[in-house]
């Protein structure tokens, strides 16, 4: 941290008036070097927070579709069959 040579600056010899300019001026200085530390450690945050995140997976086949139930494997489902006795009930 850089320490301010008090020697310098006779702060004793001031008026108020230059009193309030320089801490108005040191106030805007002091502004400028937070925001640009806060940018700084915003994109620090973002690059830190990207070694978190596990790493993209490729997109893979959706998982085969399970046999509904009543089913059984292999066998394959048919259409019910339509009979004239079926037609004559349904009229």
């Amino acid at each position: 941290m850089a320490k301010i040579d008090t020697a310098k600056i006779d702060l004793d010899s001031m008026s108020i008036e230059e009193l309030a300019n320089l801490r108005e001026s040191l106030n805007a200085k002091l502004l400028e070097k937070v925001a640009a530390r806060q940018v700084e450690l915003e994109a620090e945050m973002d690059r830190l927070s990207q070694l978190g995140k596990p790493a993209k997976k490729s997109i893979a086949a959706p998982p085969p579709a399970k046999a509904k139930k009543g089913e059984r494997k292999g066998s394959e489902v048919t259409e019910p069959s339509v009979t004239e006795d079926s037609l004559n009930e349904a009229a």
